[in-house]
């Protein structure tokens, strides 16, 4: 996907991937801060706190 985050300088390439992993068996999702978050029982309730975190994202930077 070529285009512009808030954050970038200039249009780049972003590379879109699955946020879910596992580590030693367990559900973590990975965020653009090169955070892990988790763990999570299924993969529905990783989804569900991937959308929950992209919104505490979006309102923290818009509060900037």
């Amino acid at each position: 996907m070529y285009g512009m985050r808030a954050q970038d300088k200039a249009p780049a390439t972003h590379f879109r991937c699955d946020r879910l992993c596992r580590v030693n068996g367990a559900l973590y999702f990975t965020t653009r801060e090169c955070t892990l978050e988790g763990p999570f029982d299924n993969a529905a309730a990783a989804e569900k706190e991937i959308q929950a975190y992209i919104e505490r994202m979006q309102v923290l930077c818009t509060s900037r």
